[in-house]
């Protein structure tokens, strides 16, 4: 391993089924570096993970992990907590949405999705929904009298006992009634580095082409709580994508959406487990599962 000496100084991790939480002193070193750090881990022959491999980009301070092998270990956090009831608002296809459904069944979601509410009763997310017998709400209220009123949508929510709602390509203003109705419980992925390209106007590969227009290296998924302007709610999380020099919106678009499906999911988790904090000053943070006082 070629490194500058004294890149990092001591080191710690917390190793758990997913992703582990790490705590590292970080040191002086090259912005043009990258190190990998190899770790063979020794574990008791009922755990088969073998290897964690942590790479550490000097630029922006980032670390990943990757485990290989299966998740053999004991989910304590979830045992505590009762499995949430879920709502999910889609327009369109609904690929988070899919992402979502799948990841309850498998029971990377410790949660439930009862209902679909959607502004277009004819669109992939809302057929997707019918196929697994989620029943499906039309919202806003039209000319012709289909669809439910503000007042309506929030008393057929609360008739499913949803815990949580999540926007997953919902392109309707949120009406304030249901967001007094269940307030710090409503979140929104945005395919965007909030609060750059967001708010009114700025959708699917609109938000791609002003990321590539502006000269933009960096764009990204945020997923935030949901208030009464567009994308103006708390940040809970980000991911970073590279916007690559001959991009197309087309390929960022792909890009960014591989990385909502995988951080929606992630988020979610944390959410159903209770393991979202409020600091003094309003910011969301989510505790780390493996140790509770460490924060992703």
């Amino acid at each position: 391993m070629e490194a500058h000496s004294s890149i990092f100084g001591n080191y710690s991790t917390i190793h758990g089924p997913k992703t582990p939480c790490y705590a590292l002193k970080f040191a002086s070193f090259s912005s043009s570096k990258q190190v990998l750090l190899r770790t063979h881990l020794s574990f008791p022959s009922n755990i088969a993970i073998t290897e964690k491999r942590l790479r550490i980009r000097a630029s922006v301070e980032e670390v990943h992990s990757e485990i290989v092998g299966p998740n053999v270990l004991e989910d304590s956090v979830r045992a505590k907590v009762r499995r949430k009831n879920l709502a999910v608002f889609v327009s369109g296809g609904g690929s988070n949405f899919k992402s979502l459904h799948e990841a309850t069944v498998n029971g990377f979601i410790h949660g439930d999705i009862f209902v679909l509410v959607t502004n277009k009763p004819d669109c992939g997310g809302a057929h997707f929904a019918r196929d697994k017998g989620i029943p499906v709400i039309f919202f806003p209220k039209v000319k012709d009298d289909s669809g439910l009123s503000s007042k309506d949508l929030v008393n057929a929510i609360r008739s499913y006992k949803v815990d949580f709602i999540l926007l997953a390509g919902y392109l309707k203003l949120i009406p304030t009634e249901l967001i007094r109705a269940f307030p710090r419980s409503i979140l929104n992925i945005h395919p965007s580095l909030l609060p750059a390209f967001g708010g009114k106007g700025y959708y699917s590969m609109k938000v791609h082409k002003a990321v590539i227009a502006s000269g933009a290296r960096y764009s990204g998924p945020t997923i935030h709580y949901v208030d009464e302007e567009y994308d103006r709610g708390r940040i809970l999380a980000q991911r970073i994508v590279p916007v690559l020099p001959n991009d197309t919106a087309e390929e960022l678009a792909a890009r960014v959406l591989h990385e909502e499906h995988k951080l929606y999911k992630e988020v979610v988790a944390a959410l159903c487990e209770e393991r979202i904090i409020w600091r003094e000053d309003g910011v969301p943070l989510i505790q780390c599962k493996e140790n509770l006082s460490l924060y992703k």
